[in-house]
């Protein structure tokens, strides 16, 4: 495996992998890589004949600086699951190769990306579109893999390729939140949590799992409110937001007969720090899909 830090060197390296006739597989990440990680990196390294990992911590889509100053940074042991999972290249640049200028675009998806997310991480989302485009555009890629805890991310990505016009030349692959056992989704800044803090933490899953039941004898505003109580009762967890909401347009459904693929995602405090961990449970999934 190859790391390299130098966007011209990756570039050379992929124009000789592309000689061959190697497609590219892409799997962006933050790094503090974890299980979920290296489920994509391995799916990639199954339907690409070569596997970029890019592994940027990357500022633009923090509001919030103490959260981008707290972020995980293990780029040593990333690298190594990264080779244990077959990988060809890492891609670990600096903020100055990604940015060697303020990075001015816009991009607005209304409303996948003025909902949930959007609206409590000002600029959250015009920061991955920014650092994701710049990606596409290095690696260009056959594929590029997405894990599904970032549900609303995935959403504003589909619009993104074709906003920038890679709809045809990239295909976005979706791929399945991977649990712990107790059933917490498995996400970087788990490494964050204290061992009472991630003793309470798979509590979210379980109020949405149970919801699933619930929900098929009472309305959406019923579920809505027993997921947020039940969470709220765990001392030490408290719910940012809880919405019920079409799979494809991401905006509210106040009936289970509004949408044919409706979601529930969540935000939810935990601890006393706190650690912000997001969730989402598939009431009626799309097409194709099972039930979680």
């Amino acid at each position: 495996m190859k790391v390299f830090k130098s966007i011209v060197d990756l570039q050379n390296e992929l124009f000789l992998a592309r000689k061959e006739g190697k497609k590219i597989g892409l799997v962006p990440t933050m790094g503090a890589l974890h299980e979920g990680h290296a489920s994509l990196i391995k799916r990639s390294v199954k339907e690409n004949g070569a596997t970029v990992v890019s592994i940027f911590l990357n500022p633009t889509q923090f509001n919030d600086k103490g959260d981008l100053e707290r972020y995980p940074r293990t780029l040593d042991a990333d690298c190594k699951l990264c080779e244990a999972c077959g990988a060809q290249y890492v891609f670990a640049p600096s903020v100055k190769e990604m940015y060697p200028k303020p990075d001015t675009r816009h991009f607005d998806f209304p409303p996948q990306t003025t909902v949930m997310e959007g609206a409590k991480r000002p600029g959250h989302f015009n920061g991955v579109c920014q650092v994701v485009s710049l990606l596409f555009y290095i690696v260009k890629p056959d594929r590029a893999y997405f894990g599904e805890k970032d549900w609303q991310q995935i959403a504003v990505i589909k619009r993104l390729v074709k906003y920038i016009g890679y709809d045809k030349r990239i295909t976005i692959v979706e791929c399945p939140i991977v649990r712990d056992a107790d059933g917490l989704a498995k996400s970087s800044r788990n490494a964050l949590l204290s061992p009472d803090e991630r003793a309470i933490a798979p509590n979210i899953y379980k109020a949405l799992k149970q919801s699933v039941d619930y929900a098929k004898s009472h309305t959406v505003k019923e579920t809505h409110d027993k997921v947020v109580a039940d969470i709220n009762a765990v001392d030490g967890l408290e719910v940012e937001y809880f919405e019920i909401v079409d799979g494809n347009t991401l905006l509210d459904v106040d009936s289970w007969d509004d949408s044919d693929y409706i979601v529930g995602c969540i935000t939810v405090y935990c601890g006393k720090t706190p650690i912000r961990l997001i969730d989402h449970i598939k009431y009626k999934p799309a097409e194709g899909e099972q039930q979680q």
